[in-house]
Formats: structure tokens, C-alpha cells, sequence
């Protein structure tokens, strides 16, 4: 640590994605350069309602933590330039530090940001602590930005290890200053309190990213590679609104899950499929990077022309978990309850809003960035593309899920489904995913509103009007 004389100038900490103290590089460098830190966090009023709730407890949590280390932490709201440049007035901070964020407005914002502080003489550093490797480090051999996961992944593999974890400080020099209370912010629904189901399966804050890690590995991951498709398991490691909010960070995951299958080889196999869907957020927001336009547009142009449907009856019949497809509308249901939803179910529900009811991905991505905790930008944008056939390494078009047999394959007990949808507890497993064909077909569940064979003859023809290049 630098040695620095007691009247030194604070320097301003701004928390973003990063909400922890452990393996936190801006964290570090605040407390390394020797001045007394003030930690801030600065709302923006871009959260979703889902994401309201958990940034609410995560940054409770967040600040019970850096009170204990001895730097309290200051809500502001308003814009990031206006609000910093206040703190710096406020406190006479010499130094801002900071985590780089991938969005493209995100990027526009510090650039912008750093260059106002470097000009009135103010240090201005950020770093990497949401990302295994920086988007514009992991390049093909001719120099350009990945297309396809697989060989990124092999990419991702061949560099070894990511940088080492940092470890949370011991103390932290803190300096008083005054800002909002979390309750000025109202993140919380009030009327109606629909967050029931988020407080009964989730509990922001680092302390529980690191406890569900340790519990995943301890005890789920064995088995991972085959039972992470059955949504009645508690097979996945629910780790990803914990690494969209930074509570956690990818290279801590990383870390402990290589320890873990270096030390018990019978999970090698296990391990890297986990790994494996790590480097898929990765290569998401590496996608993003190279192409700002994800979240808006086709990147496949051939889809421009695709004939989407407008259909505001049929969307919301999706939103509700009321398509009459139990596979779909438990997932639907689950993700309205929880705020979460399993990933086998994401990709058949999003297959089927945009194959079977050919509305545009847009409307389903909105909906996931309005209702998921772990509603990631580039993760959310380029697996909806992905399954729409529209994005890098796309599904093939062709590839349109039944979601009768879709339900029979990976829940074949309609254990899960019976879950979310209890209309159908007492229909025999042989009809539970198309009660509609059942002798005696349950009462208050909706019959389908399409039928599968027309919706797919339907996709095929509108993929077919755009072209072989959709494939």
C-alpha cells in the first residue's frame, strides 16, 4: 500500500456490476493507493422490476459489508458524470476508481467520463472483474472478433488460467460523506407485493453467492453434464443472477470449480461442462463488444425481411403461462414467480414465442429483461437470437421444438410441470404435456392456442421466404 500522510484526498470508489469486496480489482486499487475510500453507488432508474428487488437486498447487503470494513457506502441517484463530479466537489477526491461495464452505453458513459476527470486533474482508473478475459484479448487466428462459441471455447481453454482471484481487504479507510437510504430509492414492490416467491428462493449479497457456489460444487455438480436438462432438479448451479450483479465474479467461479475437479478427478468431466456454460456468458458479452447492435438487430440482415406476427392476444398469452403447452406455461409461470427460470425451459419457451407464434424476439427479450433477476444485456440478446436463428452460431432454423414431446423427454413425470401448474395435478403422467388429448380433459387449463403442425408448417414457410441464408 502506498504511504500516504492522514490528510490525504479520498478517493471515490464507484460500484456498478461489482457488488462484493472480494476480487475487486478497483476495490483493491482504492485501498492500495493509501487515501481513505468512499464507496458509491449511483441509481440510474434502468432496472428492470425484477432486477429492482435484487439490487435493493444486494446493495443492503453490499453495505452492511463495507460498514464492517470501516467505509460506509453512499447511495446517489441521478446521472454518473453529474453525481461524481458532485462527490469530488463534496469530498475533494483525487481518484476514481472503478469496473468496466460492456454495454455499449455503458462504454460511451466512461469514456466520456474519463476523459472529463483526466482534464480537471482528477485519476481515473477502471478495471476487469466481470469478465474471465477482455472482449478485445480473445481473437481467431486472423485477428477478428469469434462468430461461433466452440471455437471460442477452445480459445478460452487454450489460454489457461484467468488472472488470479484478488482477496477481500481486511479494513478499509473510510471517509464520511452523505447520501439516500435505500428505502428514498422505493426498488420494492409495495401494491401488490407480487416478490413473495423471489424472498422464498433467493437471498442476494456476496455471503450467498460464495455459500451457493460452495453448495453447488459440494453437491450438485456431480451428475451436472446430464441432469442440467431436467428442470425438477436442482441440478444448476442458479448462480447467474449472483454473477449478473457481481456478487460473484467469473473468475471465482472459474477458480473453485477447477480446484474442485483437480481434487476429485470423477468430476472432471461434470466440471468442464459447467465451465463450458460459463464461457457461453463470456462469449455473449464478448459478442456484444464486436457488435453493439445485438439487443436491436438481426445479425443475420436476411432477417429484416422475415414476416413477424403481430399479435398482442397471443403475447400475452405467453407472458402469462396461458399457451394451453404445459411445458411452456410452467416455465412461464416459474419465471413470474421467481424471477428465474430453468435453462432447457428458456430455450423452449423462446422457441416457441418466435416459431410457433412467429412474434419477434425483440418481444420476448424485453419481457426476460423486465422479469428475470439475471436479465444480462448481452446474454439475454444473443440467446434470443440465438434461438430465433437470427444471431451468431444460431440453432438452425429448422429446429423447431415440440413442446408435447419436449415435455415428455425432460419431464417425463410432468414433475415440474405439476409445480407451476397445479390445474393439472390430477392428470395421468401419459397426458400431463397435452391434457387436451386426455378422456377427460382438466377443467380451468386453456386447450393450445395453436396447434404445433400448423405453427411449424407456418415457420417453415416464413424461414423459406428469406432464404437458405437463414440456416
Amino acid at each position: 500500500m502506498a504511504a500516504r500522510p492522514p490528510t490525504a484526498k479520498p478517493a471515490l470508489l464507484w460500484y456498478r456490476r461489482d457488488l462484493r469486496v472480494a476480487d475487486n480489482p478497483a476495490l483493491d486499487a482504492a485501498v492500495r493507493s493509501g487515501r481513505p475510500v468512499v464507496p458509491v453507488y449511483i441509481l440510474d432508474d434502468t432496472e428492470g422490476a425484477a432486477g429492482r428487488w435484487w439490487l435493493h437486498h444486494s446493495l443492503a447487503a453490499l453495505s452492511g459489508d463495507l460498514r464492517r470494513l470501516g467505509a460506509p457506502l453512499v447511495l446517489r441517484r441521478g446521472g454518473a458524470q453529474k453525481e461524481l463530479l458532485r462527490l469530488i466537489t463534496e469530498t475533494g477526491a483525487e481518484a476514481v476508481y472503478w469496473n468496466r461495464e460492456y454495454t455499449p452505453a455503458a462504454i460511451t458513459r466512461d469514456t466520456t467520463l474519463k476523459e472529463a476527470l483526466k482534464q480537471r486533474g482528477i485519476t481515473a482508473e477502471s478495471f476487469n472483474a466481470a469478465l474471465l478475459h477482455e472482449p478485445w484479448t480473445v481473437k481467431t487466428g486472423g485477428g477478428t472478433p469469434f462468430k461461433v462459441f466452440t471455437p471460442f471455447w477452445n480459445a478460452i481453454r487454450a489460454r489457461g488460467e484467468p488472472t488470479p482471484t484478488l482477496p477481500a481487504p481486511k479494513s478499509i479507510p473510510g471517509h464520511d460523506i452523505a447520501g439516500d437510504t435505500l428505502d428514498d430509492w422505493n426498488l420494492l414492490p409495495s401494491k401488490p407485493d407480487w416478490a413473495a416467491g423471489f424472498r422464498e428462493n433467493w437471498r442476494p449479497g456476496e455471503t450467498s453467492a460464495l455459500a451457493r457456489l460452495d453448495d453447488f460444487l459440494s453437491h450438485e455438480l456431480l451428475g451436472y453434464a446430464a441432469k442440467r436438462d431436467i428442470p425438477a432438479l436442482p441440478a444448476t448451479s442458479r448462480l447467474s443472477p449472483y454473477l449478473h450483479y457481481g456478487e460473484i465474479g467469473p473468475r471465482q467461479v472459474w477458480r473453485a470449480a477447477t480446484l474442485r475437479a483437480a481434487t476429485h478427478p470423477e468430476l472432471a468431466s461434470d466440471a468442464g461442462k459447467f465451465l463450458s456454460e460459463l464461457a457461453w456468458r463470456e462469449f455473449s458479452w464478448h459478442l456484444l463488444f464486436s457488435e453493439p447492435e445485438l439487443p436491436a438487430n438481426n445479425l443475420r440482415p436476411n432477417f429484416d425481411a422475415f414476416p413477424w406476427a403481430q399479435d398482442a392476444k397471443a403475447l400475452k398469452a405467453w407472458q402469462l403461462g396461458r399457451t394451453g403447452y404445459p411445458i411452456v406455461d410452467a416455465g412461464m409461470r416459474e419465471l413470474w414467480h421467481t424471477g428465474w427460470v430453468h435453462n432447457r425451459v428458456r430455450m423452449i419457451v423462446a422457441s416457441f414465442l418466435v416459431k410457433h407464434l412467429l412474434i419477434h424476439w425483440r418481444e420476448g427479450a424485453a419481457w426476460f429483461m423486465d422479469t428475470l433477476v439475471d436479465a444480462d444485456l448481452a446474454n439475454n440478446s444473443a440467446s434470443w437470437q440465438w434461438v430465433a436463428g437470427c444471431g451468431a452460431d444460431a440453432a438452425p432454423y429448422f429446429r423447431i421444438f415440440n413442446p408435447v414431446l419436449q415435455g415428455q423427454k425432460f419431464d417425463a413425470q410432468g414433475t415440474y410441470v405439476r409445480r407451476w401448474i397445479p390445474e393439472l395435478t390430477a392428470v395421468p403422467d401419459k397426458w400431463v404435456h397435452q391434457p387436451w388429448a386426455a378422456p377427460q380433459p382438466p377443467g380451468g387449463y386453456p386447450a393450445p392456442i395453436v396447434d404445433h403442425r400448423f405453427a411449424r408448417d407456418r415457420a417453415l414457410t416464413a424461414f423459406a421466404s428469406i432464404g437458405r441464408a437463414a440456416a
